[in-house]
């Protein structure tokens, strides 16, 4: 994959939650190369050092002008780097949109309102010859699959990376264990589920929240089936999407029971108790053990525990970590912290047995 330089709008939201998307290219993608951030809390800094305090070499501009002035590259495509309420593009977002059009900038945008549906920015991006990419627009009817059962065609290990709640940091996680099994010699493809996930590159997968219920788990079995034949894989890793148990958007089954996930990796904040942006309902994440159990009777098994560490210091997450995998007499690791390498003999153990079953 050639990569093309992009800029990432953060409109002074760099340092939030909000910016988990800017977050996950910063962090790392084979599909862009990051040149640059705009924000305007944040001019002059490394937005890696304001991400998480590691220098990644891209800096921060105030604005666009700024960019164009004093970047020693240019940058072809300009990237909505924030996540929204309600995925909704706001009229200060939408000035700027239309600011990197009149700049000449492709746009790639993973909010649920498509800019494609904005006369005057489509319009604009026409008349410039610019192209507009709205990653979260379904797929035609006639690309769309029914799940047929060619799941079972898959014999390498399929791993879900699912979470007690949304906004937990699954993709990231799931990119790292990856990273750490590629690192280890063996071949590791990620299947994306979410917009940022196709941002970073990944070849195999679809947008969960964009996609028809029915055609769900066929979406999910297609794009592991195909992965499995094409890549050739010695393992593969399944981007997971909110909870199990979350009220407003429960999802998991699908990966465990379309996709016949071997194993699960759980992704959980000790921190929170209530669902993200549901503190008003009466409604509580479970406990680890609770949540493995409920995996268990899906058909999988938890094989690892990771720890997002917001909100807590890092000793009061070793703590926690120390206590779950007693409880859990599973692996359980800091990914932020410590990466996931920890993990590798774990994975290496189902690779070895998925070939002896061959």
């Amino acid at each position: 994959m050639v990569k093309s330089n992009a800029i990432v709008l953060t409109g002074g939201f760099l340092d939030t939650g909000s910016a988990k998307t800017a977050h996950g290219l910063i962090r790392g993608t084979d599909r862009f190369n990051i040149v640059g951030v705009i924000d305007q809390k944040h001019p002059g800094a490394d937005a890696g050092e304001v991400l998480d305090g590691r220098t990644r070499n891209i800096p921060v501009y105030a604005t666009l002008d700024d960019f164009q002035k004093t970047s020693p590259v240019a940058a072809t495509y300009c990237v909505v780097g924030v996540a929204t309420k309600g995925g909704v593009i706001p009229d200060t977002l939408r000035a700027l949109l239309r600011e990197a059009l009149e700049h000449g900038y492709n746009l790639v945008n993973g909010l649920h309102e498509y800019v494609a549906d904005i006369p005057e920015l489509a319009a604009l991006a026409q008349d410039k010859g610019l192209e507009i990419i709205d990653v979260r627009k379904p797929k035609k009817f006639k690309d769309l699959h029914f799940w047929t059962g060619k799941i079972v065609e898959v014999k390498c290990p399929k791993i879900a990376v699912l979470g007690t709640d949304c906004a937990l940091g699954k993709r990231t996680t799931t990119r790292f264990l990856v990273e750490a099994m590629r690192k280890a010699g063996y071949k590791a493809e990620m299947i994306y589920t979410g917009q940022t996930g196709w941002m970073q590159g990944a070849r195999y997968g679809f947008v969960f929240d964009s996609t028809l219920n029915d055609f769900i788990s066929g979406e999910m079995e297609h794009a592991v089936v195909t992965c499995y034949h094409e890549a050739k894989p010695d393992i593969i890793f399944i981007e997971g999407q909110s909870s199990l148990r979350n009220p407003s958007g429960p999802a998991g089954a699908e990966w465990i029971v379309s996709a016949a996930a071997d194993g699960v990796v759980l992704q959980h904040n000790p921190a929170r108790k209530q669902y993200k942006d549901m503190e008003y309902y009466p409604a509580y994440i479970a406990d680890p053990a609770d949540e493995v159990a409920l995996i268990k009777l899906y058909g999988a098994p938890t094989v690892a525990l990771t720890i997002n560490t917001a909100k807590m210091d890092e000793p009061e997450a070793r703590v926690y970590a120390e206590q779950y995998n007693r409880k859990l007499n599973i692996p359980v690791v800091l990914p932020l912290e410590d990466g996931v390498d920890s993990l590798v003999p774990l994975f290496e153990a189902m690779i070895k047995n998925s070939v002896a079953q061959v």
